[in-house]
């Protein structure tokens, strides 16, 4: 199925929409953006997602945008398709000025969506287990914005795939694993699911918040502490979680085997009941 824009309100084919050229997010990458995926033609945890839209617009100062307005624009375009099994992605800039790095007057935010079939590339990786590498984080410091200014994560996972690699883990200077390139991330010690505590260094991740209240309800220890480098030879369990994703084991890092190489029980339990969730959710 084609792909489908739509572009301050009209739908058009992906392919045929079009950009200014001075729009600021193109310049600047003065701009935000969610994806959300789709599951039965409904969007996934959506009520999440655009709430951390709004947090976003808020921390760049992006104002009179209307949500609930954009949230119907992405239900029109979801049911044009008609899309059943997709991701939506959104993307909302501070609009279209001459080029000046001071906030134009009078602008108005453009906002952009569309929709395509969602093709799974992440299948094999969530049955086997996937490795992954370390990288310096040398992100700007305000990361929970999800901002789409995302050249050292595109340069991370370009590092990461001529490895070998499916992502990158960042790390800062004194060896702290934050995230990874589009993933959060985790680890088993101990039995208790670790992982970094919501902060300027992370994006607070929808999925992360979702697998975090599903282990609380399985049982299973969770502590919100950060792991570092030289824990990964004492942890049994790594996995990423992300709106594509979904729960991914990780089983080696750096060349280096997490848990006998092989996902562990814990990375099981949460997998079977993320898809229990969604099944769920679409059975509603």
């Amino acid at each position: 199925m084609e792909a489908l824009a739509n572009l301050n309100g009209a739908l058009v084919p992906l392919a045929e929409a079009k950009i200014s050229a001075l729009d600021r997010g193109f310049l600047f990458g003065d701009a935000v953006y969610e994806v959300l995926r789709i599951y039965q033609g409904r969007p996934w945890l959506e009520e999440e997602h655009f709430q951390r839209l709004g947090r976003s617009l808020a921390a760049i100062r992006i104002s009179s945008v209307d949500i609930d307005r954009l949230r119907r624009r992405m239900h029109e375009t979801i049911a044009a398709g008609p899309f059943r099994e997709a991701m939506v992605y959104i993307q909302i800039t501070r609009g279209s000025a001459p080029r000046s790095h001071p906030f134009p007057a009078h602008t108005v935010p453009m906002e952009f969506l569309f929709v395509q079939e969602f093709l799974d590339i992440y299948q094999q990786a969530r049955h086997l287990g996937a490795a992954v590498i370390t990288q310096p984080d040398i992100r700007w410091g305000r990361c929970d914005i999800k901002s789409t200014n995302l050249l050292a994560n595109v340069l991370a996972m370009q590092t990461a795939k001529e490895a070998g690699a499916l992502d990158a883990l960042f790390y800062l200077p004194e060896g702290t694993l934050t995230e990874g390139t589009h993933t959060s991330f985790f680890g088993v010690l101990g039995g208790a699911v670790l992982t970094a505590p919501n902060s300027n260094a992370i994006l607070p991740g929808i999925t992360r918040s979702l697998i975090l209240r599903l282990a609380a309800q399985a049982g299973i220890a969770v502590r919100e502490q950060v792991l570092k480098r030289n824990d990964l030879a004492q942890v049994s369990e790594l996995f990423l979680t992300g709106t594509t994703s979904e729960v991914l084991p990780v089983v080696r890092v750096d060349n280096q085997a997490i848990g006998g190489g092989n996902p562990g029980p814990v990375t099981r339990r949460l997998q079977q009941a993320y898809q229990e969730a969604v099944r769920e959710f679409v059975a509603r």
